[in-house]
């Protein structure tokens, strides 16, 4: 295990399984070794790596951006949160010096799960860069079009919590309650672990 998996056990794709089933995230964290790569998985990653090619090559117009420099893939960690994490973009907006960071997804809808995932990049930023952020974007791959997050004080509160609920979890790695909606259930990779749902 890296120093840095020790120091900051909890990554921001995290957030992501968290409001999808607790579950999944103690899984991934107590059970390290039983977690299977799907299909989608690999998808997703390569998807993404394509992705930041294609964007050194547009301009920042689907952000409303005129000016701007671009960072790719950004490791980002904060001692506060207790989160590492690695942002597919961040623009600094030329003029006004705002920075904002930018997720690529597969998906076609602005899930709340992506909306924290940007929220947290976004408070992480401001950690290491001293300043705050206001904004960032979801860029969905199919639909190629970005959308704008709002990173306001209930995204950071929502932000703030479930952070704090999985590193309760890491840390006393006790199997929390399964989802409401077993639905999901059916899709999950870890269906087989959970004797109580199905």
């Amino acid at each position: 295990m890296l120093d840095d998996d020790l120091n900051y056990p909890v990554r921001v794709t995290d957030l992501k399984q968290w409001v999808y089933c607790p579950r999944v995230f103690y899984f991934q964290h107590c059970l390290p070794a039983v977690r299977p790569e799907t299909f989608k998985m690999q998808v997703g990653k390569e998807a993404g790596r394509s992705e930041a090619g294609r964007e050194e090559r547009r301009s920042l117009r689907a952000y409303g951006i005129a000016m701007g420099e671009r960072e790719f893939d950004v490791p980002l960690r904060s001692a506060r949160l207790g989160l590492r994490g690695e942002v597919d973009m961040v623009i600094t907006v030329s003029g006004t010096g705002e920075v904002i960071p930018v997720d690529y997804k597969l998906s076609r809808i602005v899930g709340a799960h992506f909306q924290l995932q940007v929220a947290v990049y976004g408070m992480m930023l401001e950690e290491t860069r001293g300043m705050t952020v206001r904004r960032g974007f979801m860029y969905s791959i199919p639909l190629r079009r970005a959308e704008e997050i709002r990173i306001d004080q209930r995204l950071r509160t929502q932000a703030a919590r479930a952070v704090e609920g999985m590193r309760r979890i890491a840390e006393s790695e006790t199997m929390p309650a399964a989802a409401k909606n077993r639905r999901k259930c059916v899709a999950c990779e870890f269906r087989r672990f959970c004797n109580d749902v199905l």
